[in-house]
C-alpha cells in the first residue's frame, strides 16, 4: 500500500461516525457543514439530505393518505439502516432513487 492509500484509508476510518450520522434525520446537516472537504463523507451525507427529504415529503403526505404512504416510511428506514451499515464499514454505497437525486443537490 502507497502513502496515499495509506492517506484515504485513514481519512476515512476517522470519518465513519460522520457519515454514519449522515442517515439519521435532520443530523445530516452536520456532516454536510463540517466535513466539506471529504467526499466519503460528503457522499453519504448528501443521500442523507435526499433520504431526508423523501421522508419527509412523505411523512407529510401520510397524514392524507396513511394507509397508503406509511410503507414508504419503512422503507426509507431500511435505506438508512442500509446507508449506516456500509459508512460502518467504510464504503460508498448508491442508495436506490436516492442516489441520483443526491447528486443533483448542489450546495
Amino acid at each position: 500500500m502507497d502513502n496515499g492509500q495509506g492517506k484515504l484509508f485513514k481519512t476515512v476510518d476517522e470519518n465513519k461516525v460522520y457519515a454514519f450520522i449522515s442517515y439519521i434525520s435532520i443530523l445530516c446537516a452536520v456532516p454536510l457543514i463540517r466535513k466539506k472537504d471529504n467526499l466519503f463523507v460528503q457522499s453519504h451525507a448528501r443521500q442523507g439530505l435526499a433520504l431526508f427529504l423523501c421522508e419527509f415529503v412523505a411523512f407529510l403526505l401520510t397524514i392524507i393518505l396513511p394507509w397508503l404512504l406509511r410503507p414508504f416510511l419503512f422503507i426509507f428506514g431500511l435505506l438508512a439502516l442500509w446507508g449506516m451499515v456500509n459508512a460502518l464499514k467504510g464504503e460508498q454505497v448508491e442508495l436506490p432513487l436516492l442516489h441520483e437525486l443526491s447528486r443533483r443537490i448542489s450546495l
